[in-house]
């Protein structure tokens, strides 16, 4: 998956959003809205203008966080692509390691299920090996 390259005005965007989203979840800033919308109610002035400024404030803010949601999703993704790459470098080096375990993420859930049952079956078959070897009885491990 090609990674999108922001525009100078879509990087601008995102700091604006970032930081405005970060400054409206703050709870002094939330006790200051509704502080904010106290006084306008006591002051008398028309609700209609004040119910119009919030719908459009709560709109942008929506939009701000959800701007940061995709950036924090595109961050994670490229973060995840990484790590499987490591993984499947270290699978594929480790002599021993089966490596059809590299790239499983790209398989479905069965499959993956199907592989993981095999490897706990070879994990108790070894562990049965080595401790027949060393003498010892296998201790059972829990299922959970």
């Amino acid at each position: 998956m090609a990674e999108h390259q922001k525009s100078r005005f879509e990087e601008i965007g995102s700091v604006i959003s970032e930081r405005a989203s970060d400054l409206c979840a703050n709870p002094f800033m939330q006790i200051g809205v509704i502080l904010f919308c106290g006084g306008w109610f006591a002051i008398g002035l028309p609700t209609d203008l004040l119910t119009a400024a919030l719908s459009i404030l709560a709109i942008t803010l929506t939009q701000m966080v959800l701007n940061r949601q995709i950036d924090r999703e595109t961050d994670a993704h490229r973060r995840d692509i990484a790590l499987h790459a490591k993984l499947d470098e270290l699978i594929i080096a480790k002599h021993g390691a089966r490596d059809e375990m590299a790239g499983i993420e790209e398989l479905d859930e069965e499959a993956i299920i199907d592989l993981k049952v095999q490897a706990e079956k070879q994990a108790e078959e070894l562990d049965e090996e080595l401790h027949e070897q060393s003498g010892d009885k296998p201790k059972k491990a829990a299922k959970g």
